[in-house]
């Protein structure tokens, strides 16, 4: 067999990876990256099953999420206030949507958004780590969750 054959036998071999299983990790590594800067906006409330981090209360917004909307983003048209609320509800609200694959496609494009506006007027030099983020981000939203899923299961595939 010449290396032409080798290569083409590989290549058809990692083209049979299936979309489904590629989508469920892309779906919680990146609510995973959401969901824990969320988890650093919020007091009261601690959900980490990795480290098995468990204390259920209703959530507050921590004050140093203020802070750090006031110092160090100082996004443009929002009060630090209203910031630091809209991104730890997001952060909590989407990544478990993504988790659940519920309206997976409208979560990442949501989370897509929020990575540009990081990029862009917060952290523009760690464009190397949102790259990495808006690729998965955009993997969900154009092949979507794949069939383990609960958008899958609502459609019944009929849309997948």
């Amino acid at each position: 067999m010449t290396f032409t054959q080798r290569c083409c036998r590989l290549r058809a071999s990692l083209n049979r990876l299936p979309h489904s299983l590629l989508a469920l990790l892309g779906r919680f590594s990146i609510a995973a990256v959401f969901w824990r800067s969320g988890q650093t906006k919020v007091n009261n409330f601690s959900l980490d099953i990795v480290s098995g981090e468990f204390s259920l209360g209703w959530p507050s917004l921590n004050p140093s999420a203020v802070f750090l909307f006031r110092e160090e983003y100082r996004l443009p048209l929002l009060s630090p206030e209203l910031g630091a609320l809209l991104a730890a509800t997001a952060e909590h609200v989407f990544p478990l949507l993504l988790l659940l694959g519920l309206a997976t496609r409208l979560s990442a494009l949501a989370l897509l958004g929020m990575t540009l506006v990081i990029q862009v007027l917060v952290y523009p030099g760690a464009w190397p780590l949102h790259g990495i983020w808006a690729t998965v981000l955009l993997l969900l939203i154009a092949r979507g969750p794949g069939v383990v899923s609960l958008d899958h299961w609502l459609t019944r595939g009929r849309c997948d």
